[in-house]
C-alpha cells in the first residue's frame, strides 16, 4: 500500500514561478462568455419558439398600446375565444399584420346587436371586460353570420375604432394566417 507522501507533486523550483492572477481579464471573459451564451439562447427561441410583432394603431385600447412589442408563437396554437392573435399581412386584407381578438370559432354564429352593443356569440351576449366601448360600429358585413371551417372571427378591443371581421375588407380569417400571442411586453 502507498503512503500519501507518494501521490504530492514534486516542489517547484525557485525558476518556476506560478502564471500570475489576471481577475480583470477573467472577470471580463466570463462577463462576455454568460453574455454570448445568453445572446445564442435568445436567437435560438425568437428563431424556433416565438416571434415578435408590434401594434400598430389604437384598435387594441385600452389592454394594449401602439407601438407595444407581442411575443407571439411560431407553431400554430390552437386559438381559444378571447385570445389575442395576429394576423399576418397576407390574411389581414389590409396588406400589413394586425393584432385583434379572437371572438368567433369554426362553427360559430356571431350576432351583433349594433343599437344596443352587444356582441352574441351562438345567441348568449358575450361578457367582455376588455372592451373598451359598446360596439356600435357596422362596418358592412351582414349579421348573424356563421364562422367557415378553418376560419376565426376576430375583433379589436377599441371596437368603434377598429378595422376588423365586421368589415369585408378583413371578413374571417383564415386560421393558417393567424398567430397567438403568448404574452405583451411592456
Amino acid at each position: 500500500m502507498r503512503t500519501a507522501n507518494e501521490f504530492r507533486a514534486p516542489p517547484r523550483s525557485e525558476k518556476e514561478r506560478p502564471l500570475p492572477a489576471r481577475p480583470f481579464l477573467r472577470a471580463v471573459y466570463e462577463v462576455l462568455d454568460i453574455f454570448v451564451t445568453a445572446l445564442c439562447l435568445l436567437l435560438l427561441i425568437l428563431c424556433f419558439l416565438c416571434r415578435t410583432s408590434r401594434v400598430d394603431g389604437s384598435s387594441m385600447n385600452p389592454n394594449l398600446r401602439n407601438r407595444q412589442v407581442l411575443l407571439v408563437s411560431a407553431y400554430t396554437l390552437p386559438l381559444r375565444h378571447g385570445d389575442i392573435a395576429v394576423v399576418s399581412g397576407e390574411g389581414s386584407g389590409l396588406g400589413r399584420p394586425i393584432v385583434k381578438r379572437v371572438i368567433g370559432l369554426p362553427g360559430d354564429v356571431i350576432d351583433i346587436d349594433f343599437e344596443a352593443g352587444v356582441v352574441y356569440r351562438n345567441g348568449a351576449p358575450l361578457q367582455e371586460p376588455y372592451a373598451a366601448e359598446p360596439t356600435h360600429r357596422a362596418e358592412g358585413m351582414p349579421f348573424p353570420l356563421t364562422v367557415g371551417p378553418g376560419k376565426v372571427f376576430l375583433m379589436g378591443d377599441n371596437r368603434n375604432h377598429s378595422t376588423d371581421s365586421r368589415s369585408p375588407i378583413v371578413g374571417q380569417v383564415d386560421q393558417r394566417e393567424v398567430m397567438r400571442v403568448i404574452f405583451p411586453i411592456k
